[in-house]
């Protein structure tokens, strides 16, 4: 099953972090993405770009999970030239995760 199937995200950056906010569509399936989409997993998801550390912190009374990933925009967007370096996009490539 995709992630994408049974939840939406959300997603900002401020410097070089990035938070990526996974909402199940149905409660019943918070459980279900707390077990598979451990911070180790987003690490390695994102292993090519992700530098730092990747940590989760359950948001249990919106059954909704926010993870915040280090060292991940280069330096942030303000100091960067490359192009969409904005961690806008980076929740919907996690929504393509096979859980």
């Amino acid at each position: 099953m995709i992630l994408k199937e049974i939840a939406h995200s959300r997603t900002g950056d401020k410097g070089d972090k990035v938070n990526i906010s996974i909402i199940p569509y149905d409660e019943k399936d918070f459980k279900l993405i707390g077990d598979k989409l451990t911070e180790e997993r987003v690490k390695q998801f994102f292993n090519e770009i992700c530098k730092g550390d990747v940590k989760r912190y359950e948001l249990s009374g919106i059954k909704a999970y926010n993870y915040v990933l280090d060292k991940m925009l280069n330096g942030g967007v303000s100091i960067n030239q490359s192009l969409d370096r904005h961690g806008k996009s980076l929740g919907s490539a996690l929504l393509e995760i096979n859980i």
